[in-house]
């Protein structure tokens, strides 16, 4: 005669999930609008989304990487900034976009570097990385970017050059 029994221990099945760091949602072909009473603010696209709830500091992956644009009143897109990889830490309301990092903003500038971390509660982005500011009349470049979320009022904290572009009609 066998017998045999079965318990559910929640505690260990959870233990052996953050083991396996599975993440507790998972979407492909994710978008998000963020809304400010009748004004959109934000719009986020991903291929890919993995969020982490059970960690001591629960964040969203990016993996496949993300775009995120910001609008004004208007509708009209005013900045975005695209990564090939990403976190967003909920607790700290923190965006960190890494590899081929291209901020634009609504006067066409670019910024490009590996690494940019957008702080949305500061409204602020920045990075210790090389930065490469491109503009219609010349590059800028440089190591480390502070700038308001727009990308309008930016300073490189260590500038290295800069190119002036002879456009010709």
């Amino acid at each position: 005669m066998l017998f045999f029994s079965c318990k559910d221990d929640v505690p260990k099945i959870k233990n052996s999930s953050e083991i396996l760091n599975l993440p507790n949602v998972t979407a492909n072909g994710y978008q998000i609008t963020y809304y400010d009473s009748t004004y959109i603010q934000f719009r986020l696209t991903t291929p890919k989304l993995n969020q982490y709830d059970d960690k001591k500091e629960p964040y969203t992956e990016f993996p496949q990487g993300f775009k995120v644009e910001k609008f004004d009143r208007n509708k009209n897109i005013i900045s975005s900034i695209k990564g090939n990889y990403g976190k967003y830490y909920q607790k700290e309301d923190r965006y960190e976009a890494i590899g081929n990092v291209v901020s634009v903003n609504d006067k066409g500038d670019t910024l490009k570097t590996e690494k940019l971390i957008w702080k949305k509660k500061e409204e602020r982005i920045f990075t210790d990385q090389f930065v490469q500011i491109i503009q219609t009349d010349k590059v800028i470049t440089g190591i480390g970017l502070e700038s308001d979320q727009e990308f309008k009022n930016w300073k490189i904290l260590e500038p290295k050059g800069t190119i002036y572009i002879d456009l010709e009609e």
